[in-house]
């Protein structure tokens, strides 16, 4: 990587958390500056926001520079992100790219079958195939999913064998919460007294940030296991995902579908529902390719290398684990028979 993208990514690292507390935004991340709707050749920290207010109407506090330390600034509109989990044929074997779940969980995707130690694994997410941490390992895993019709034990193709908890953002007790409001309201008031533009402002506390939202399950029966995907066919190597490489994916709700990559070294704030919220760190955010359902599919360049694992999105935009993480988390591998790169 070039040395300017190495001083945009220490200078993001600085001021994302910073950035992140500022109202509206949900994301931050390395992207190519945009202007009129069209991708320039500028390299810029991209801030995604719920949605876009006049500068008017934000306090100056939460007003994002067009510059940081030199280097431009750019505001997006991308909406809440959300994992996806939501609502197809029943397949024996199984393929990646089709409907499967925690026998709790309405439906999400297996992304691809993978390898630990001499065995082989189905991956997908965490909050798709171990419900959001709440699974116990050797808890049941069916295809299709239970939103798509599949039933306990007709449909029961794996046991969860591992996953990587994800770490939400600590809810604070109610009266606990009033009191920090308290508290925020109070310091900003006097700081304004005092003619400081400085703000407070509260928020809960996240153990660490995540990296990954994946997990892993063994199959019942190695019969079951198809090693292509549906609509891509077999993974080639694994790879490294960079700015504006065109990926693909097969999930169980759009199907096949492309896009770019548009911001890598993100920072972001999904919601799982429920008033559960996570922050994840170093990932990698594309265009509109997904919907609900969509959550596990396995992300490829056109060459057919793996370059990552999707977990969330936003009515404009996907969010994807770095599959270099997820590996190294889980401790996997693709099958012997495929070559890493």
């Amino acid at each position: 990587m070039s040395n300017h993208y190495q001083n945009i990514k220490k200078q993001l690292h600085v001021a994302q958390r910073e950035l992140m507390m500022r109202q509206n935004v949900v994301a931050t991340g390395i992207g190519y500056k945009t202007v009129a709707g069209k991708s320039t050749n500028e390299l810029a920290i991209v801030c995604s926001v719920d949605n876009k207010k006049p500068v008017a109407r934000l306090p100056k506090a939460d007003i994002i520079p067009s510059r940081i330390q030199n280097i431009p600034t750019d505001v997006r509109a991308t909406g809440l992100f959300r994992a996806l989990n939501a609502p197809t044929e029943r397949f024996r074997p199984v393929p990646g790219g089709c409907s499967i779940s925690h026998t709790e969980v309405s439906a999400g995707t297996l992304g691809c079958w993978v390898q630990k130690g001499d065995q082989l694994y189905l991956l997908s997410n965490n909050h798709v195939i171990a419900n959001s941490n709440e699974a116990g390992i050797g808890d049941l895993i069916i295809q299709p999913g239970s939103y798509d019709g599949g039933i306990n034990p007709g449909d029961i193709i794996a046991e969860l064998s591992d996953f990587i908890p994800i770490n939400f953002q600590q809810e604070m007790q109610t009266s606990s919460c009033n009191l920090t409001r308290w508290i925020t309201s109070s310091l900003n008031a006097l700081s304004r007294l005092m003619g400081s533009q400085t703000r407070l402002k509260a928020y809960r506390i996240q153990k660490r940030d995540n990296k990954t939202d994946c997990a892993i399950a063994k199959p019942i029966s190695p019969e079951d296991i198809a090693m292509e995907i549906l609509q891509i066919g077999t993974i080639a190597a694994i790879k490294e995902a960079e700015l504006e490489m065109k990926i693909k994916k097969s999930g169980r709700t759009t199907g096949l579908t492309t896009g770019t990559i548009e911001q890598t070294d993100v920072t972001v704030s999904v919601s799982y529902g429920y008033n559960k919220t996570a922050v994840f760190t170093d990932q990698l955010l594309a265009g509109a390719m997904s919907q609900g359902g969509d959550s596990g599919s396995a992300v490829l360049d056109l060459q057919n290398n793996l370059v990552g694992l999707l977990y969330a999105g936003s009515e404009t935009s996907t969010l994807i684990n770095r599959i270099q993480n997820v590996f190294d988390e889980l401790k996997i591998s693709l099958p012997d028979k495929q070559d890493q790169e």
